[in-house]
C-alpha cells in the first residue's frame, strides 16, 4: 500500500531528527543528534551521514518538490557535510545547523501549500 504524503513526512521527520536532534544535553539544554556524534569520526563519520541526509532529498524529489527547493536542500546538506568536514568544530557547526531538520521544514512548507 502506497504511503501518504502525511505518512512520508512523518517517516523522514524521524529520520531527521534522530541525525538531528535525537539526545539532549543536560544543564545546556541543546539537542545534537548521530550526525553530530559521527562526525567526530574522522573521514567515515560525515559521509556515513551524508546517505541518510541524501535519502531525505531524494524522498523530497518523489513527492514532487520543485528543482528550487530541492537545489536548497541539496545546499543544506552539502554545507553540513563540507563544514562538518572539518575535525571537532564540524561537530559544533553540526549542532547548531541541523541540516536535516531544515530539509524536512522545506518538505513541510511545500506540502501544506493550498493547491
Amino acid at each position: 500500500m502506497p504511503r501518504t504524503h502525511e505518512q512520508e513526512l512523518a517517516r523522514l521527520d524521524r529520520l531527521a531528527h534522530r541525525l538531528d536532534s535525537k539526545f539532549r544535553m543536560p544543564l545546556l539544554g541543546f539537542r545534537f543528534g548521530w550526525d553530530g556524534i559521527l562526525g567526530l569520526i574522522p573521514g567515515l563519520g560525515d559521509f556515513a551521514t551524508a546517505v541518510p541526509s541524501a535519502l531525505i532529498i531524494h524522498r523530497a524529489w518523489r513527492l514532487g518538490l520543485p528543482r528550487a527547493t530541492l537545489a536548497r536542500m541539496a545546499l543544506n546538506t552539502g554545507a553540513d557535510f563540507a563544514f562538518g568536514s572539518i575535525p571537532i568544530l564540524g561537530s559544533v557547526f553540526d549542532i547548531y545547523f541541523k541540516a536535516n531538520m531544515r530539509n524536512i521544514a522545506l518538505i513541510r512548507r511545500h506540502l501544506q501549500r493550498p493547491l
